[in-house]
């Protein structure tokens, strides 16, 4: 009977600790939410968003965002493209491939663990000394390629663990069949876990985008919209930091509008995303 009591009092506790951690959650992200349209509407109108800096624009000069806007866009959505390239052969291979090689895939797991850990202003470092060594400039591509770096451990382990959940009957089933194991894994596991697979891309396209550290030794910043990979870009992390750091009000009230805007295009693909990925599984299900 005590035991019994005990261990409703333990459930009842949990109960009441998930729900306060869940509020606390939702809290938390609507004062963000709330700081963030309190003070960016006002700023914001078209020609922020349709612009690209005038002369002086960062202390109080005319021009907007537009540069900054498409710059994290190529950005994200090149680095996106490259660490999707790299993660699904490898997701793959890790849970087809060597399947059965148990304590070989706990390795390479604990790696791309490591490397998920590993803060993002390292791997822009990094990229840097690989830049001065090679004799190469900030630009766009640098900037594609070192956001790639960091996101593609956050895209492999993702669809890793989405791909985990394919039943082992499953694929036994096909290799009986006579399937070979690159028909198992573009046939069954791929078609499988797409929704999962949109969940990682989603997941690694808004660190892709949200960052500022990498991107600051690598990608450069620039007044004008890149028109190749080869020159600087801007981005809205650094456009909103540098803004932030001016003295002057209506500097830093611009970077809550170019806030609101950074927070608007990555709800836009996190909702068209979980579209897709509603589609694809309704598709599976019936």
């Amino acid at each position: 009977m005590a035991t019994r009591k005990f261990r409703k009092q333990e459930e009842t506790f949990f109960i009441y600790l998930m729900r306060l951690a869940c509020l606390s959650i939702v809290v938390v992200m609507g004062l963000i939410l709330y700081s963030i349209l309190k003070k960016g509407i006002p700023a914001l109108n078209w020609k922020i968003l349709t612009t690209v800096p005038e002369g002086g624009f960062y202390f109080g000069g005319e021009g907007g965002i537009l540069n900054a806007i498409l710059g994290s866009l190529y950005l994200a959505f090149g680095a996106t493209l490259i660490a999707l390239v790299l993660s699904i052969p490898s997701a793959l291979f890790l849970n087809v491939h060597l399947r059965k090689y148990t304590r070989l895939t706990n390795i390479i797991r604990l790696i791309i663990d490591v490397l998920w850990g590993i803060p993002s202003v390292v791997y822009g470092a990094f990229a840097f000394s690989v830049m001065i060594w090679v004799g190469m400039r900030t630009s766009l591509l640098a900037g594609m390629i070192t956001v790639a770096l960091f996101i593609t451990p956050i895209m492999l382990r993702s669809m890793d663990e989405s791909l985990k959940s394919v039943s082992n009957l499953l694929y036994e089933a096909a290799l009986s069949l006579g399937s070979t194991r690159s028909e198992i894994s573009v046939r069954i596991f791929l078609k499988q876990c797409i929704p999962g697979m949109i969940t990682a891309i989603l997941l690694s396209f808004g660190r892709a985008i949200g960052d500022a550290a990498a991107v600051l030794f690598t990608a450069g910043f620039t007044d004008n919209v890149p028109t190749s990979l080869t020159q600087p870009a801007a981005t809205l992390p650094l456009s909103i930091f540098f803004q932030l750091s001016s003295p002057l009000p209506e500097v830093r009230e611009r970077a809550y509008a170019a806030a609101l805007a950074l927070t608007v295009i990555i709800l836009i693909i996190s909702v068209s995303g979980r579209l897709i990925s509603y589609k694809f599984t309704r598709n599976d299900t019936k």
